[in-house]
């Protein structure tokens, strides 16, 4: 929790020195321009892999498959897409990497070991019906 606050502290205030920074190369003007068309296009991206994603699920359970894979690719294209929507150069970098799915990887790899380590030590109970 203390990171998290931390991070809510800091993170705007490294986006604002980015705006700062960039601006004084590109100008004002370019720096909205880049925002608006990052979130534009990172959304767009979020939104093809997320239907992709729920296709894919889908699939999957009618095979009669529970769709583990899928669910973390979701929660990291979601997360992904939160980070694309808040404006920011940093937060767009970190939103195009959990959305795109080549740099995707080490993300659901750290998120599968949480959930893991979570379900051993009896914080996440998991019971297959």
């Amino acid at each position: 929790m203390r990171w998290l606050l931390l991070a809510l502290l800091i993170l705007p205030a490294m986006e604002i020195g980015v705006f700062i920074w960039i601006g004084g190369i590109i100008g004002p003007w370019w720096v909205v321009g880049l925002i608006l068309l990052t979130g534009v296009v990172g959304v767009t991206i979020a939104k093809n892999q997320g239907i992709d994603t729920w296709n894919r699920a889908q699939q999957s359970m009618s095979y009669g498959q529970v769709p583990a894979h899928e669910i973390v690719d979701g929660i990291c294209i979601f997360v992904g897409a939160v980070f694309l929507f808040s404006p920011g150069f940093i937060t767009d970098a970190v939103g195009f990497t959990l959305v795109l799915p080549f740099t995707r990887g080490p993300f659901k790899l750290m998120l599968q070991r949480f959930f893991k380590d979570r379900i051993n030590k009896g914080k996440i109970i998991y019971r297959k019906w």
